[in-house]
C-alpha cells in the first residue's frame, strides 16, 4: 500500500489595501481583473473619454470610484428621482424626515388617551381625551385616524399633495422654522386649518389658522428609522460648520 504525502500549503498574504480595493483580488486571475479600456486606432477623443468614464463608474473597484458613485447617486436622487416623485405625488416634498418627538406615543394607546402628563414636562391633569375632546374628537373617532399611534423621531414619511385634508389627517406645512412641521389636523375651515402634535402639551402659535398657501403635503406612509440618516448627516454638518 502506498501513502500519499500532502504538500504543505503556503499561506497567501493579502494587504489591507488589496482587500479594500478588491476583496477578490487574490482569487481573480490577472487577465480577468478590471482594467481601463483599450482603444483601437482612430478612436475619437469623445469615445475614449466616454468608455473610460463608463469603466470608472461601473467596473473600477478603487475608492475613487466608490466616491464617484456616491456623488452620482446623490445627484440623481436630488435632481431627478426626488422631483419626479414629487410631480407624481403632487407635492414639492414627497419624502420628509421626522426631526422631533412631537408626534410620539411613548405608551400604548389606551394609556396615552386617558393618563395625564403624556407630554414632557406637561400638566399631569392634561390628557389626550381632554385635549382632543375640546375639538369634539372622541376615542372611537381618533382610532380611525391615520397614524393613530403616532410616529417617532427618525421616521420617514411619504407625502401626497395637501388636497382633501380631513380632521385627523397628518399634514405637513411651512411654519418658518427651517424644517416643515408635521402635525395632526384638529380643525378645518374653508381657508385655514389648525394642527396639534400628539405629544405636545398644547397648541403652538404657528399651528393655528394655517393658510392653505403654507401647506406642503399629507402623510400617507411611514418608514421607521430611515430618517436618522438625514438627522445624523445634518448634525454632522452642523459640527463641521460650527452651527450645532
Amino acid at each position: 500500500m502506498s501513502s500519499h504525502q500532502k504538500k504543505p500549503v503556503t499561506p497567501v498574504r493579502v494587504t489591507v489595501k488589496q482587500v479594500f480595493e478588491n476583496p477578490r483580488s487574490e482569487s481573480i486571475p490577472a487577465s480577468e481583473k478590471s482594467m481601463p479600456p483599450t482603444h483601437p486606432p482612430g478612436t475619437s477623443a469623445f469615445k475614449k473619454a466616454w468608455r473610460w468614464l463608463w469603466w470608472f463608474i461601473w467596473e473600477d473597484t478603487s475608492i475613487w470610484s466608490w466616491f464617484a458613485n456616491i456623488i452620482l447617486a446623490f445627484v440623481l436622487i436630488k435632481f431627478l428621482v426626488y422631483p419626479a416623485l414629487g410631480f407624481a405625488l403632487g407635492t414639492t416634498h414627497p419624502i420628509v424626515a421626522v426631526v422631533s418627538s412631537s408626534m410620539e406615543h411613548d405608551v400604548n394607546f389606551d394609556s396615552w388617551w386617558t393618563e395625564g402628563g403624556y407630554c414632557t414636562g406637561g400638566d399631569m391633569s392634561q390628557t389626550a381625551l381632554k385635549s382632543y375632546g375640546t375639538y369634539g374628537i372622541d376615542k372611537a373617532e381618533f382610532l380611525a385616524f391615520p397614524f393613530h399611534n403616532g410616529f417617532n423621531k427618525g421616521d420617514i414619511m411619504i407625502l401626497s399633495g395637501p388636497t382633501k385634508l380631513k380632521v385627523g389627517d397628518v399634514a405637513v406645512f411651512n411654519a418658518g422654522l427651517g424644517e416643515p412641521v408635521i402635525h395632526r389636523v384638529i380643525l378645518l375651515t374653508n381657508s385655514t386649518l389648525t394642527t396639534r402634535g400628539d405629544n405636545n402639551c398644547g397648541l403652538n402659535g404657528f399651528e393655528q389658522d394655517i393658510p392653505n398657501s403654507r401647506l406642503v403635503g399629507k402623510a400617507q406612509l411611514r418608514i421607521p428609522l430611515l430618517g436618522w440618516i438625514k438627522i445624523g448627516f445634518v448634525n454632522l454638518m452642523g459640527l463641521v460648520t460650527g452651527r450645532a
